[in-house]
């Protein structure tokens, strides 16, 4: 930055200079002399060489995050199946435990999700005034306190796979 404030400082000295001793200079004549006589030029196309560089680079790691966040998904995917998998077969095996060397698989039970039955019947306590939106938490908590909601209630609770590493 200081060698572009120092040129640039020096091309407008220079060219207020060549202004005060010809200020009939036509505007061709001046760009022309004050080009050859600094380097500011030199400095800006450098300055913005840079950018176009940093651009094109930042271009390329947006196409690459874009790949590994889709790599990503995939590994959580085929992490979730394979969890499934497990679970059910635990589930038609009727087995409630599983010790590895390196972890321990067991079955417990889920907490109850949410089923919307009917999203007109619930009352308006449960509705998000900004954007007409459904509580989905405060439906759940109450539910789960034994407060009947009209239009929700509570799923039968689902086998969860907890591993537990040593």
């Amino acid at each position: 930055m200081e060698l572009l404030q120092f040129s640039k400082a020096r091309y407008c000295a220079i060219r207020e200079r060549l202004l005060a001793e010809d200020p009939e200079l036509d505007a061709r004549t001046l760009a022309d002399t004050l080009e050859g006589l600094t380097d500011l030029h030199e400095v800006v196309a450098a300055i913005v060489r840079a950018a176009v560089i940093d651009e094109a680079l930042s271009e390329g790691l947006r196409g690459r995050i874009a790949e590994l966040e889709e790599r990503l998904n995939g590994f959580e995917a085929r992490a979730a199946k394979r969890r499934s998998i497990a679970r059910d077969v635990m589930i038609d095996a009727a087995i409630k435990k599983i010790t590895a060397p390196d972890f321990t698989i067991s079955l417990r039970m889920g907490a109850p999700s949410l089923v919307v039955t009917d999203e007109s019947a619930i009352p308006p306590p449960y509705w998000v005034q900004r954007a007409p939106r459904l509580d989905r938490q405060s439906v759940t908590a109450d539910l789960k306190r034994g407060i009947a909601i009209p239009g929700a209630m509570l799923s039968n609770s689902e086998p969860v796979l907890s591993v537990r590493t040593k």
